[in-house]
């Protein structure tokens, strides 16, 4: 028994439904040609995901489940699994019960419905706020072959639906999956499912998106493996796909199973990272209406970095920099930037910000108390940067650009960024990145290109917010190689000041930091959005209260 199967790892925009139907029907098309016997979508394609609240609205359910049936009537022999939300209406006095999805389409109609068992509710995923589960399994004949479906979270759970749908007789699992990318998660995603395919003794065809939505960024990366647990076929990581595979099921052997398809090369991890950024700036900006974005370029490594990204994902006539020199800008600075915009071609302009600083000054001078002796005055230092936030926000205004902010993952932890001031912007893009993956990920970017792409004077100098003059960023912090270990140990991996001391950390250090995380939660909280490539970002992953005493 031979099946021809796609893997249709698509970029769907959510709550465009029509467009997402629109692209299921152009691809379908594709892998009808192709002689396919089937063709599998991402989960939720419908609706795009996470829809998150959206699905609370009777009417975007009701418009998706219509594009379904105009997707479904398309269809002739070749079977479809189209990821949507499914309802039921309310009972009376009860509230309606909504489930993340599978249709299997064929002959023109629905022919069956698979709803989605295990509802992750966890690091980013709200499912069980807005979903019910499901509890039966559905197994289809294709060709002689049959063939179950399930979706993501199903296929990882030891002893699960994946298994159940196995020793139903199922021979090949379909599992459409919307599953966000961070660092590892390829890696673990390919042994996870190796092992429930050895588990059930089945066949599984892994089918993700791509794209960018929101914070999230989708890999895509999808696969197939045989019952022995083997990567057999694969797509590319981050972009658009349509994987076409045969399988040869041997009849006599249950786990049996030739595979036909190509196979893509593994990416580097910085290089994962690197493309992460690109497919995340690019979707938000596009997808929210903008064409052009707009950053401050200081001459430092953050705002290098991402300009450089930007230029990646939009091109360099969509990138416009802006260079905003103080009467404490190092001469170095200004005219690193101006190569920095060389290299990248770039349009670059300068407005200096003494003229309004100065004004600031003088209009607040009366009101401002007389600071401490010995005690630095931060008031001067963060209304230049909040003067250049108003710069950029109201070239923003004027030429209809998205301000990109340039503040890595190790400043947005300790609050080393001016509320208003270089924190405003619409998207994040290195937001993160801590200061030490920053420089790995900029002399890869060098190191890719066969070229200094970012200046090696941005690399080599002392990093400084350039404030008040001979300013560095380690009078104010640790040590990038030593804050960003425990930043991480606090941030990531939740653990807890003694916890992290007891690993050999000097505690006064621990604490010190510790308190400038949890102190600046407040800040963070009005920040903008910015792409997730770490298993635990600021945003969507960690949910920490602002008004917080808990000090362990």
């Amino acid at each position: 028994m031979r099946l021809r199967v796609a893997l249709a790892q698509l970029n769907q925009v959510v709550g465009d439904v029509e467009g997402n139907a629109d692209r299921l029907i152009a691809a379908y098309g594709g892998a009808e040609r192709a002689g396919c016997d089937l063709v599998a979508f991402p989960e939720l394609a419908i609706t795009g995901y996470p829809p998150e609240d959206l699905v609370l609205r009777e009417g975007f359910v009701a418009e998706g489940r219509a594009a379904l049936d105009r997707v479904a009537a398309r269809t002739g022999d070749t079977v479809a699994v189209v990821g949507f939300v499914d309802a039921e209406p309310a009972a009376p006095g009860g509230t309606p019960r909504r489930y993340n999805a599978a249709a299997v389409c064929r002959g023109g109609r629905v022919e069956a419905v698979y709803r989605k068992h295990e509802l992750p509710n966890y690091d980013v995923f709200d499912e069980r706020r807005t979903f019910d589960p499901g509890t039966a399994h559905v197994l289809v004949d294709v060709r002689g072959v049959p063939v179950a479906v399930s979706v993501c979270e199903d296929v990882w759970i030891p002893g699960g639906p994946v298994v159940a749908q196995a020793r139903l007789g199922a021979r090949l699992n379909v599992n459409v999956n919307g599953s966000p990318y961070h660092r590892g998660k390829g890696e673990a995603r390919r042994a996870l499912v190796a092992e429930r395919a050895r588990e059930a003794g089945c066949a599984i065809a892994y089918v993700n998106q791509v794209g960018g939505q929101d914070e999230l960024v989708f890999d895509g990366g999808s696969f197939v493996v045989d019952a022995t647990g083997a990567v057999r076929a694969s797509s590319p990581q981050f972009d658009e796909d349509v994987l076409i595979v045969d399988l040869d099921f041997d009849p006599a052997a249950p786990g049996g199973l030739g595979v036909a398809g190509p196979r893509a090369g593994d990416l580097g991890e910085l290089e994962q990272v690197r493309r992460a950024l690109v497919v995340g700036t690019r979707d938000y900006v596009r997808k929210n209406g903008f064409t052009d974005v707009v950053l401050g370029l200081s001459g430092g490594v953050d705002s290098a970095l991402v300009a450089a990204i930007a230029v990646e994902a939009l091109g360099a006539d969509r990138v416009h920099a802006v260079s905003m020199p103080s009467r404490y800008s190092s001469e170095g600075s200004r005219t690193d930037a101006a190569d920095l915009a060389a290299r990248l071609g770039i349009d670059l302009r300068t407005i200096p910000i003494e003229p309004a600083f100065a004004a600031y000054l003088d209009m607040l001078g009366p009101s401002l108390p007389t600071p401490a002796a010995g005690a630095p005055d931060l008031t001067p230092e963060n209304l230049q940067s909040r003067v250049r936030g108003a710069i950029l926000m109201a070239l923003s205004n004027a030429r209809g650009w998205m301000v990109l902010t340039t503040g890595n993952k190790s400043e947005t932890a300790v609050g080393y960024f001016t509320l208003y001031g270089d924190s405003v912007g619409g998207y994040a893009v290195i937001k993160d990145l801590f200061k030490t993956t920053v420089y790995d990920l900029c002399r890869h970017l060098n190191a890719t290109a066969g070229r200094d792409v970012i200046p090696r004077a941005i690399l080599d100098k002392p990093p400084s917010a350039e404030l008040r003059p001979d300013q560095r960023d380690d009078q104010s912090l640790p040590p990038y190689e030593v804050l960003d270990p425990i930043l991480a140990r606090y941030v990531e991996d939740d653990r807890t000041v003694r916890e992290i001391v007891a690993e050999g950390h000097d505690a006064a250090l621990v604490a010190r930091i510790a308190r400038l995380v949890d102190a600046n939660e407040y800040k963070r909280r009005q920040g903008a959005p910015g792409v997730r490539v770490t298993h635990k970002a600021f945003g969507k992953d960690r949910r920490l209260p602002i008004t917080n005493r808990y000090r362990g």
